[in-house]
């Protein structure tokens, strides 16, 4: 069974820089995508990184040049890296992975249960 672990949120002051990490176990055949979403209270999940089978990042104009997205080798783990933030960057951050968990299953979205980021003064 895939799971997905999320780490590292907290209170951090404006300006100041978070790591969040995202541990993966179980084994999956195959990985489209490795993905960070955030949630804020009343409002939609939305994506603020992505990474593709390739490599391929995309962040959003609210988190572009702020917010890196680090997978390491094995697959195995996935970081986001958060500078400079702000305020508005307040939410639950979400770890997401699609994929398949073998040849003949389906292609899925996995979740982790989210880290709470309060960027505050």
């Amino acid at each position: 069974q895939v799971q997905l672990v999320e780490s590292g949120g907290g209170l951090v002051e404006p300006g100041g820089s978070l790591t969040l990490s995202c541990a993966v176990s179980g084994t999956m055949y195959s990985i489209d995508s490795m993905n960070w979403y955030r949630q804020e209270p009343g409002k939609q999940r939305e994506p603020v990184a992505t990474m593709d089978s390739r490599s391929n990042q995309f962040f959003p104009d609210s988190v572009k040049g702020r917010f890196a997205i680090v997978r390491d080798d094995e697959y195995d783990r996935v970081y986001l890296l958060m500078n400079s933030l702000k305020p508005e960057d307040t939410a639950v951050y979400y770890c997401n992975v699609v994929g398949q968990r073998d040849l003949w299953s389906y292609v899925m979205n996995y979740w982790g249960k989210g880290t709470l980021v309060t960027v505050s003064s």
